[in-house]
């Protein structure tokens, strides 16, 4: 299961798997950020390969004008992955 929303503070929350599944999905979100924008990962407990590729699509949108994502709330297990990925570089970690 997965799930995408906006907090109240306009942080975007991830919570569930952010897989091949659920990829169009936040794909399609994310597609209407103009701004840089906080990404909370607290709540999500997977994220694969196609899920990584969304995110780096909407990082390069987001550089063209000057903004980003923000990554925040990363568990151990997903902080790792975006090391092994070679991602901590690309975005902004909180």
């Amino acid at each position: 299961m997965f799930d995408i929303r906006r907090g109240d503070d306009g942080t975007v929350i991830l919570a569930g798997r952010l897989d091949a599944a659920s990829a169009p999905v936040a794909r399609d979100f994310l597609a209407g950020l103009t701004t840089t924008t906080r990404i909370d990962f607290s709540h999500l407990e997977y994220i694969a390969s196609v899920g990584l590729g969304v995110l780096i699509g909407v990082q390069r949108c987001l550089r063209e004008s000057g903004q980003g994502l923000v990554l925040c709330g990363l568990r151990p297990h997903l902080r790792e992955v975006l090391d092994l990925a070679g991602f901590t570089g690309i975005f902004e970690i909180e």
